[in-house]
């Protein structure tokens, strides 16, 4: 594997949990790879499976899917339709070519900063290491126009 690989992840936070313990690692300086792009959804529920899969046809390397723990949605059930959702999308993934372990899906509080930063590094370090996704192609086009492609292209 090539040095100069820099992986392309796009991370889909819950607004409650993920995201705020996101932003309380940045706070508290853990260092974490900059190679990933967080987009900032209500409830990891709200998460399309088609935006999943957008993210990895335009491009990305790895999509993870963070959220509240379970039995702590601040929705009551999101995470739980979540978990099933991620499931059933990692078996489509090895149908279309595509390594499961490219989906990850954690489960981060607002309070659990380091926790954040080590499953993103760990992530990250899975994703490196699996190498560019068979779908990676170059980002650069301007036609490119949804805002998956947006946060896809700017890693």
């Amino acid at each position: 594997m090539e040095d100069t690989f820099k992986p392309k992840i796009v991370v889909f936070c819950c607004n409650w949990c993920a995201y705020a313990g996101g932003d309380l690692a940045g706070i508290s300086r853990y260092q974490i790879k900059p190679y990933f792009r967080v987009i900032r959804t209500l409830c990891s529920a709200r998460v399309d499976p088609e935006w999943i899969m957008e993210a990895f046809r335009l491009g990305a390397d790895g999509v993870m899917v963070a959220g509240c723990h379970p039995g702590d949605c601040h929705y009551i059930g999101g995470n739980y339709r979540t978990r099933r959702r991620v499931a059933l999308l990692r078996s489509l993934l090895q149908q279309f070519g595509l390594n499961p372990q490219r989906l990850e899906l954690a489960w981060i509080s607002a309070g659990e900063a380091e926790k954040f930063a080590s499953t993103m590094n760990s992530f990250i370090d899975r994703i490196t290491e699996l190498g560019p996704s068979p779908y990676s192609k170059s980002l650069d086009d301007d036609t490119q126009s949804t805002s998956v492609a947006m946060e896809v292209a700017d890693v």
